[in-house]
């Protein structure tokens, strides 16, 4: 799996069927509802679980993820790739241990600084839509100054208020979602699983520019 698809999925947070949902303007009541739905999510302050993803070409591949605010998450994948994504508060990586190349990016710059801070602000401009469809509800997010003119939309259980998915449309109208299923809150999760080894990062791009 190439850096730029896992970014798209990253840079960050529907199923395929939901590209075709028909998001509309949010009505002038509906941002003070989406803002509560986003406030209870946010109210989660540590979660682990089991994710599949979906690519635009429809390839799968799964794996597990534990996130803490702020700023912290890290997706394992499965198999035998060495494939790891983790954000320490600062940066994001995506590693490959197999083929020893690391990329880092600013968290900041990234959809995942929207998602993984202590509130997520839908204020600004930043909520695009909110809707319901069958027992979820769909928000959908965009934020040109994080990640340009790529959009999220997370899909929360309507009765629980429990994210189910999300998914990023990126700026080639790529879709890529990810449904999380085993998901735990207030999980404790094992010293280091956040740490990005910056030394390491630096070697291995190093090395990866004089070959």
């Amino acid at each position: 799996m190439s850096t730029k698809r896992l970014l798209r999925w990253c840079f960050f947070i529907v199923s395929a069927a939901a590209t075709n949902l028909g998001f509309t303007t949010a009505p002038p009541a509906a941002p003070v509802d989406a803002q509560a739905i986003a406030d209870h999510f946010s109210s989660i302050q540590s979660m682990s679980g089991d994710f599949v993803q979906s690519g635009p070409k429809a390839e799968r591949t799964s794996g597990r993820f534990f996130l803490q605010r702020p700023g912290k998450i890290r997706f394992n994948y499965a198999g035998q790739s060495g494939i790891s994504v983790i954000a320490d508060g600062k940066s994001v990586v995506v590693h490959n241990k197999k083929l020893k190349t690391s990329r880092l990016y600013s968290l900041s710059k990234t959809p995942l600084k929207l998602l993984l801070d202590n509130r997520i602000d839908l204020s600004g401009g930043r909520l695009k839509s909110i809707r319901e469809e069958a027992d979820l509800i769909i928000i959908k997010i965009s934020d040109k100054s994080s990640f340009g003119n790529s959009n999220i939309s997370m899909i929360f259980d309507k009765k629980k208020l429990v994210l189910r998915k999300w998914s990023l449309i990126d700026e080639k109208g790529l879709t890529t979602t990810v449904t999380i299923f085993n998901v735990k809150q207030g999980v404790r999760v094992a010293e280091g699983t956040f740490t990005i080894d910056y030394a390491a990062n630096r070697e291995n791009n190093t090395s990866t520019k004089s070959r």
